[in-house]
């Protein structure tokens, strides 16, 4: 891995247990980290990867004392604004962009042709690492993340709105479900963790199911 150590960075944040890793990790490793950074859909209202709601995203960055720069774009306009923001962040003295992805080879050739577009080289602190030591590090760092999506033709629905635990892992692990969800089975929102100076205090909307997703929607408290 390229060395963050005093590196101006920004971190590709997706508001869950792997980014809060990898920005933990860059803290650690001595990086300084400029700013988050979310695509949103067209609206600005969901974040793109995850369909959390700005407010709790923005509030999410507030509790770690960092800004929460963002871009809003369609899938189809979503390289592009990701690139156009990429650059600016690099106008601005960035050199490196941090990314969460674990060990799916199409993800990191595309982090790394998006930051070789804007000049930034791409960090991948997670990179091939296994899995379930990764998701055990979080939780013993002090991560705490909410399943805020479950794909429910990889694992069940019930999972919807559990903490991740280990308990939970374990569970996960015995049903055959990968508690890294590195391939999309759950997504997960962090409310807490150690760059974190408060938690978020947040309440459950509807659930809402779309394709064989289904999403919990929260808010701010």
């Amino acid at each position: 891995m390229t060395t963050l150590k005093d590196k101006k960075t920004v971190v590709s944040w997706s508001g869950g247990k792997d980014s809060c890793l990898a920005l933990w990790r860059a803290h650690r490793a001595g990086a300084r980290v400029a700013a988050l950074f979310t695509v949103f859909d067209e609206d600005g209202v969901r974040s793109r990867s995850h369909g959390v709601r700005r407010e709790v995203m923005v509030a999410q960055a507030a509790a770690m004392n960092l800004p929460l720069v963002t871009a809003d774009a369609s899938w189809s306009g979503y390289e592009a604004a990701f690139v156009k923001r990429l650059q600016a962040f690099a106008a601005d003295g960035v050199e490196m962009a941090v990314f969460g992805d674990v060990d799916l080879d199409a993800h990191r050739e595309w982090e790394e042709k998006v930051c070789a577009a804007a000049g930034l080289s791409a960090s991948l602190p997670l990179w091939q690492e296994d899995r379930l030591a990764l998701v055990r590090e979080g939780l013993d760092a002090g991560i705490r993340a909410l399943i805020v999506t479950v794909n429910t033709a990889m694992a069940p629905a019930e999972l919807l709105g559990r903490t991740l635990t280990h308990e939970l892992v374990d569970e996960l692990v015995a049903g055959g479900v990968d508690p890294c969800a590195e391939a999309g089975e759950f997504h997960t929102l962090v409310v807490d963790g150690p760059p974190f100076v408060a938690p978020l205090a947040l309440v459950a909307g509807d659930i809402h199911a779309h394709g064989d997703y289904a999403s919990l929607d929260l808010r701010l408290a």
